[in-house]
């Protein structure tokens, strides 16, 4: 049998590369660290979590099996076209978003759910605060807006998340829930406030399956 050899080059492609995760790993739990640490510490920011998270109801949490189960449709179909299935998070071996801290550079080892469970963690109190940054940057104001404003708001909202490293098809078929947050926001009658909370029953939701996937062994 011929015996592999890896050649130094490799081994470089391959430091780099689990240098890079690493870098990224970091960079994001000190921002998400940094939102949770400053809602620990001031007070307006803890009422206004207060203020949204005591406000979902069932309304809020209901639909998000349907709206996900959109995305995801939508976003199978969307990866198997050239080009969308490219996301630089995936291209480093990173699994969904770098925000959860999955990857399968990982795999095989402790890390493999420890590093995101500590991510979990870290971003579970600070959830309502980036749910609500968004909605105030993608949605306020729709009400003035004409309908294909509201259409290119919302897969801007989708396509944002390329940024983050999810692939492209994903986060186009993302534009759904942007555009599902933008109904709350228009017909629900609490503009901001009740598209985050919609936002937040989604990405709870999401939260809520990862942590399944860890437990069972699922994620990679």
């Amino acid at each position: 049998m011929r015996r592999r050899t890896t050649t130094p080059a490799t081994v470089v492609a391959v430091d780099v590369t689990d240098l890079v995760t690493a870098v990224v790993l970091v960079l994001v739990a000190v921002r998400v660290g940094g939102v949770t640490r400053r809602l620990f510490t001031t007070r307006h920011l803890r009422q206004r979590t207060m203020t949204i998270v005591r406000g979902i109801r069932p309304k809020h949490v209901l639909p998000v099996p349907l709206v996900l189960t959109a995305v995801i449709v939508v976003a199978s179909l969307l990866l198997e076209l050239p080009v969308l299935d490219w996301g630089w998070w995936s291209a480093l071996g990173g699994v969904g978003n770098p925000v959860t801290g999955s990857t399968e550079r990982t795999t095989g080892t402790a890390l493999e759910w420890v590093i995101p469970l500590a991510f979990v963690i870290l971003l579970l109190p600070a959830l309502p605060l980036f749910a609500e940054a968004e909605e105030r940057r993608f949605r306020q104001g729709a009400e003035h807006w004409s309908t294909a404003t509201r259409a290119r708001k919302g897969i801007e909202f989708g396509l944002v998340h390329a940024v983050i490293g999810i692939p492209i098809g994903v986060a186009l078929a993302l534009s759904i829930g942007g555009w599902y947050f933008t109904w709350w926001y228009l017909h629900r009658g609490g503009g901001v406030l009740e598209s985050t909370r919609a936002h937040v029953a989604y990405n709870g939701f999401i939260l809520v399956l990862l942590l399944l996937a860890l437990a069972t062994g699922g994620l990679t």
